[in-house]
């Protein structure tokens, strides 16, 4: 029978790899230019990567158990930490289609929505640290 609890850690490498990839290519797009595949791929997993966030997001809040002692103040921490990446990410993701449709060139605005995907990707990479602490220290 399949257990919902296990949906969550199933679910977890998603956003992870979808962001990073996404921001990785926007930065292979800034020092080549004229390359305008990395930025729209960049763009299409930042998509890709905001949605696994928040079914991600979704799928801790509604289906892991609590938890106690130094394993409930990890936790406590990694949810902080996984709301405020699913935040960010909308918010970038938001921006950026706004940049899409709109077709707004101004380079600081860019830079800013860029800045904002940077700070995503660093917030997934704390709050994957945080739940691989609850995993391989707390065997959560």
């Amino acid at each position: 029978m399949f257990d919902t609890a296990h949906l969550h850690p199933m679910l977890v490498h998603f956003p992870i790899a979808l962001v990073m990839a996404g921001f990785a290519a926007d930065t292979a797009a800034v020092f080549f230019k004229k390359e305008v595949c990395l930025s729209k791929a960049g763009f299409y997993l930042l998509m890709a990567g905001t949605l696994a966030a928040v079914v991600t997001w979704l799928s801790g809040a509604l289906f892991t158990s609590e938890m106690d002692g130094a394993a409930g103040t990890i936790r406590e921490t990694h949810e902080m930490f996984a709301s405020l990446t699913t935040i960010l990410l909308v918010v970038t993701l938001i921006c950026r289609v706004v940049i899409q449709i709109k077709k707004i060139k101004n380079k600081s605005l860019t830079w800013l929505v860029f800045a904002l995907y940077g700070v995503s990707a660093l917030s997934v990479a704390i709050t994957g640290f945080y739940g691989g602490t609850l995993v391989y220290n707390y065997l959560m």
